[in-house]
């Protein structure tokens, strides 16, 4: 079973496909960290995070087992991040490799933002996880704020609304929702809420 959660920064996907992969036992990949392993790799190696070239190179030599560096997670290696998402070579690099998990025996979950539209189109379930931008900002922020980093809430809010931008308005793999995707607003719903919401949402497409 191949389960795709898709959605803008912050709204609760990565935590909701975590969890959903614990409960049927499913192997998990949050393809965003591939993206933030890129970026940061372009900046230590000194290239220009706009340079496709280096971007391609490093994307073609990703390491999984770097996946759980603290550094992917704050915020300048997002913002570079959204930066080589754009590149359609960079994409075209890493989507083999995100094929290749979801294809592993009895499936996977992923979350990303072109999951169930360009990575497994095919997925058996499909969920789009969103939730307003102030919403999505405050809970980065108090994520930031958690792990000790000084952030600005209006600053944060600001890169949300600039990555929004860069994931939709990018010609390769635009961040949207597929055609036949489950619409999941977390706007008002604390993570148990939107867990129950995803399983029920889940179970009756599979039938369940």
């Amino acid at each position: 079973m191949i389960i795709a959660i898709d959605g803008p920064a912050a709204s609760g996907k990565g935590t909701l496909a975590k969890r959903i992969a614990d409960l049927w036992g499913l192997p998990c990949l949050d393809t965003g960290l591939l993206y933030r392993a890129v970026a940061r790799d372009v900046a230590a190696r000194g290239f220009r995070l706009d340079d496709p070239w280096a971007a391609l190179a490093l994307a073609r030599s990703i390491n999984a087992g770097e996946l759980c560096d603290p550094e992917l997670r704050t915020p300048k290696v997002g913002d570079g991040a959204s930066i080589v998402a754009r590149m359609p070579m960079v994409r075209g690099a890493l989507l083999a490799y995100q094929r290749n998990f979801s294809a592993q025996p009895g499936g996977a979950v992923l979350d990303g933002r072109d999951i169930g539209t360009v990575v497994c189109p095919w997925a058996d379930a499909k969920i789009y996880v969103t939730a307003t931008a102030e919403v999505r900002a405050k809970r980065r922020y108090n994520e930031y704020v958690c792990r000790g980093e000084p952030v600005v809430y209006e600053a944060v809010l600001a890169d949300i609304l600039k990555r929004d931008e860069r994931d939709s308005s990018r010609e390769s793999a635009p961040m949207r929702a597929a055609a036949d995707a489950d619409l999941l607003d977390t706007s008002e719903l604390d993570i148990e809420a939107a867990f129950d919401a995803a399983v029920g949402l889940i179970k009756r497409k599979i039938g369940q």
